[in-house]
Order: structure tokens, then sequence, then C-alpha cells
């Protein structure tokens, strides 16, 4: 059902330049994609860029000039105007220029945007823009992670298991249970934020040969057809096996009850899970389009 996810949240200003992140990893939590309004008051351009996700532009008012290096190798300047959208896949490298001033655009990115999956060449020192981006980054994330009233709001969550024990309950109709489900406190341990995904699964399940995938859950479903209830608290061991030490800040949400298989609306989504020779996790396939790091 429709819900309010956050609010915009205002991360650059700066000389006639701001940029409002209304989705995303600081607006709402999200780094499945994000989407922003820039207003551009001011002649102005950016350093060149280049991206780790992909972007959408889409022009409301003014010029936007994109400077790219062509196939020949020379450089050259695609311009977009009011009511146009441009794309820049992941990997390009281009530079934004605002010859007129009096712009405003929405960028969409997917994943979203995150001052280490934007490649600016600023110099030797980063610019006051960057630093500040950063800086809110990183205190959006801590907060985030630590703010259980922030965690009421969240309703995607992710759990890996053995595709075949998952495929295996499917059949028989019945709820799905980890192995150490009674020794770790009668729940099911998994997170609501995919990027850390590849590091439990290369912490815990590294040396566990089997094939695995990734369930998407929602929490509301999962409360409101089963009364099983989720709470966000600290990192707990897996059977016999540690938290690893990074995690000691961060609130992790515990799902009290086994996850049925056989109720609509509870599991949205399931993903593949690629893995390297030596049985490490590499990504989760289809999750995002950006590599776990």
């Amino acid at each position: 059902m429709p819900r309010i996810i956050g609010s915009s949240v205002r991360v650059v200003e700066h000389d006639g330049l701001t940029i409002d992140e209304l989705v995303g990893n600081v607006a709402t939590n999200e780094d499945t994609m994000s989407a922003a309004k820039v207003v551009v008051t001011t002649p102005s351009s950016e350093p060149w860029l280049t991206l780790h996700y992909d972007e959408w532009i889409c022009v409301l008012k003014g010029r936007c000039d994109m400077r790219f290096i062509g196939d020949d190798g020379e450089e050259e300047v695609l311009t977009v105007t009011a009511g146009e959208t441009a794309y820049i896949a992941s990997g390009e490298r281009f530079r934004p220029e605002f010859p007129e001033g009096k712009t405003e655009y929405v960028p969409v990115c997917i994943p979203a945007f995150r001052p280490d999956r934007c490649i600016r060449e600023e110099g030797e020192e980063a610019s006051s823009v960057s630093k500040g981006l950063q800086k809110l980054h990183e205190k959006e994330k801590v907060s985030t992670d630590n703010d259980v009233r922030k965690c009421d709001s969240i309703e995607r969550l992710y759990h890996m298991c053995h595709k075949s024990t998952w495929e295996q309950c499917v059949e028989d109709g019945c709820a799905y249970f980890p192995p150490t489900f009674e020794a770790d406190g009668n729940f099911v341990h998994a997170t609501a934020v995919p990027l850390k995904l590849v590091d439990i699964g290369n912490h815990y399940y590294k040396e566990d040969k089997e094939e695995w995938v990734c369930l998407e859950l929602s929490k509301s479903a999962l409360k409101s057809k089963c009364g099983i209830l989720t709470k966000f608290e600290a990192a707990m061991p897996v059977g016999e096996t540690d938290t690893n030490e990074k995690w000691e800040d961060l609130l992790f949400p515990h799902i009290y009850g086994g996850i049925p298989s056989c109720v609509n609306d509870i599991v949205t989504k399931i993903f593949p899970i690629e893995r390297g020779d030596d049985g490490s996790f590499i990504d989760i396939i289809g999750l995002t389009d950006a590599k776990y790091y």
C-alpha cells in the first residue's frame, strides 16, 4: 500500500547550486536508486565525472551541455534542453556545463548516488561540495544504522539461504527455518541494506559450497499476515560463528519466526547469488547493478 518513506533533504547549497535529494541514501535510506532536484541559478560547470551507476538527467528548465570524448578521440557536446532527458551509462566519462544558469533538472541514478560511485576529477584536493557530500553520507549511514525510529520505516528485508532448502519448503508448503534458528535465539537473521549481503555471506558462509539465493521479504506482510515481528538489534552470532567487529555499532533486523513459503506477498523477490571458485560471495544478481564493496 502507499506510504511515506521519507522527505527531501538539502544535500548541496554552494555558489548558485542547490541539490535536494528526494530519494536515496540520505533522504530515504535507499541504495537501489536515487532522485533529486537540482537548481542552477548562475552559469557554472562540473569537473569531468565518471559514474559507477546509470544516470538519467531530466531537464525541466534551461539547458545543460554535456561534454564527452567521441569515438574518434575528439571532444563533443550534447545539448539537453527543457523537456529532454539524457542518459549516461555506468562507466562513461563526461562533463556537465550550465552556460546560461537558470536551469533545473532531476537526476535519477540506479543504483543510488554515493560519493564513492561518482569519480570527480578535481585535482589533488577535493572541493567543498565533495567534502560536504562525503560527510553527509557518512553521518546519515551511522544515524540510520543506529536509530530504531528510522528502522521502523524500513519495509524490505533480505535473507540468504540454500536454494535447495527454500525450494523444498515451497514444495512442501511449509515455513522455512535456518539450521541455526533455535541456537541463535529463535529468529532469522536478515539485513535491510543490500550492500551488506556479500560481506555477510563471506563472513559466515564462504566455506559452504551449496548454491545460495537471496530472499527479499516484506516486513509489513510478515506482521499483518502471520503475526511475525521484526526487531532491529545488535549483530549476533550465527551458530558458532561470531559477528564481524565492523558491525558492532550497527542494527540488524531479526525476524522472530519462520518465513512462510506459501503465504502471498511475504517473499516478494528471489535473487540468485554469484560465487567465485573459492566459495567467495561476489554479487547478488539483479538486486542492484553495482558490485558490492
